[in-house]
């Protein structure tokens, strides 16, 4: 993954800190400079780390006069503050406005992953009810046509291009125009790749730019581009209005610092991330939120959001009044099963639980993946009165079952083993009153802590087991309950009460020493 090993070296400076038994000038020097080292070998521009080293230090030295400071609490935070600094941007990212045509164009150099980037653009916010199209306005490269319209059919998403018409600017403006007729809320068009050095290009571009009067212009970035993407950014910026920025290809080993801190050069704000190949691997950004991911602390704010969109407990009051009264039926199960799927790969909301992100063994995420779609689809056979738990799944029933779905009679066997898992559980969530007495969710908001408490001891040891240092995650999430303003400032380290904070790390490194044995 893109910038671990940099996380892994700030969180081992922090570490140094720890241990000293004094925190002194030469100490803090010699832990900004490992630092520094760190950031300069992720391919950070050399600028922004000067002026990072500088400013830590510059508050560090003016806030530690103060009385009873906790100097290594404080660097800590003053680190963490400035990080969140490097990957943020004063100017506020466009927000899509409904009952109008959005009309958002891409830019970006050839190969940065574009094409595909639009598609997952327009998927993510097609999942969340906007009715999105694309538009293809990529005529220089072979194949581009071809590539976003078998994109836009496998996500499902209406394309225009045209084959014969050889001028993007006059593609660009009749799929805009055409959309707009439609009245479709968000309309994205895909623009040719090109270099700071091809004029040509960059005044096609401010043409295609002149036609479609773009609400956002979004800059697509190569996590692997390095130091060079800083003038690339630049020249983009110089020559049209670009709004906000995507970095792609943080999957791969790349620094990935160089692209972060060309982010600068366009003074944009990072709007998404992508994580993958596939369509759903592509990840909202938030400065804070990604901040304490890099150190291995997760993001619960993320985690929180994730869950409560894939799941809306609210908004499924029959559910909830099931789920208090400790009633779970398979249908229940397979309607969960439906929504964890809206979560996104699973890799990466592990990757939002403090300390988890190295303890997932390598595919276990796609195993688990699989085996739930093998459990829908065994489901899918049964009759309603199975679903809905009014009869005994009898031998004879699992058997047809299992012929129905072309499984074996004995994972059926599984899924009904861990139905009754999850409905034990919940039976014993209903009577400890996690929802309060008239099933909401103020209580999650209010005391995250406790509640994790409640659904540690209504959990399965054996699914315990299972998560692998779950008990460790389970203490981790209580530490987030310390933190200012409850919920809502999960994301952000820089409220996080520094005690919090130094104890998760202590706890991440037992979770992590456990997980290599």
């Amino acid at each position: 993954m893109v910038l671990s090993d940099l996380g892994q070296k700030i969180t081992a400076s922090f570490n140094k800190l720890s241990q000293a038994p004094i925190i002194d000038d030469e100490l803090l020097d010699e832990v900004l400079k490992d630092i520094s080292s760190a950031l300069l070998h992720a391919d950070v521009n050399v600028r922004y780390v000067a002026k990072l080293r500088g400013d830590v230090k510059k508050r560090v030295l003016m806030e530690g006069e103060e009385g009873g400071t906790n100097k290594r609490k404080l660097i800590q935070k003053c680190v963490v503050d400035e990080l969140i600094g490097l990957v943020s941007a004063e100017k506020e990212p466009y927000k899509l406005k409904k009952g109008k045509c959005n009309v958002i164009m891409f830019v970006g150099l050839q190969g940065s992953g574009k094409t595909t980037t639009c598609t997952k653009y327009a998927h993510y916010y097609n999942r969340k009810g906007w009715r999105t199209a694309l538009v293809c306005a990529d005529t220089f490269r072979a194949g581009a046509f071809d590539q976003l319209k078998q994109n836009a059919s496998k996500v499902r998403i209406p394309f225009y291009g045209d084959y014969q018409e050889t001028d993007p600017v006059k593609i660009a403006g009749d799929g805009v125009e055409l959309f707009r007729k439609e009245k479709y809320d968000l309309i994205i068009v895909d623009t040719s790749g090109r270099h700071k050095q091809e004029t040509a290009l960059f005044e096609e571009m401010l043409q295609v730019e002149e036609v479609v009067q773009p609400d956002d212009i979004v800059f697509i970035m190569d996590a692997h581009i390095g130091q060079a993407c800083f003038e690339q950014a630049k020249a983009f910026r110089d020559t049209v209005n670009v709004g906000s920025v995507i970095v792609t290809k943080f999957d791969g080993h790349a620094k990935g610092g160089g692209a972060l801190s060309a982010v600068a050069a366009t003074n944009c704000p990072i709007v998404f991330l992508g994580t993958g190949e596939h369509f759903d691997e592509f990840q909202p950004f938030d400065p804070s939120s990604f901040v304490s991911r890099l150190l291995g602390m997760g993001d619960l704010k993320g985690l929180f959001q994730t869950i409560t969109e894939a799941m809306p407990l609210d908004k499924q009051p029959e559910l909830l009044k099931k789920i208090c009264k400790g009633k779970f039926s398979l249908r229940d199960l397979y309607e969960q099963f439906q929504n964890l799927q809206k979560m996104g790969p699973m890799g990466q909301v592990m990757q939002m639980i403090p300390g988890m992100s190295n303890m997932l063994p390598q595919g276990a995420e796609k195993e688990g993946a699989k085996r739930i779609k093998r459990f829908m689809v065994m489901m899918d056979s049964c009759t309603d009165a199975e679903l809905d738990c009014e009869v005994v799944m009898s031998d004879s029933r699992q058997l047809r079952v299992a012929k129905g779905s072309g499984s074996h009679p004995a994972e059926v066997g599984q899924l009904l083993e861990e139905y009754k898992r999850m409905e034990k559980m919940v039976g014993k969530m209903g009577k400890s009153g996690l929802f309060g007495k008239g099933g909401d969710m103020t209580q999650l908001a209010r005391n995250p802590g406790q509640v994790m408490q409640k659904m540690q001891g209504a959990m399965d040891p054996r699914m315990l087991q299972q998560m692998g240092g779950a008990q460790g995650m389970m203490k981790m999430m209580k530490e987030f309950g310390k933190m200012e303003g409850g919920m809502g400032g999960l994301g952000g380290l820089g409220g996080m009460d520094p005690a919090a904070l130094e104890n998760m790390q202590k706890m991440m490194g037992g979770a992590a020493k456990k997980g290599r044995r």
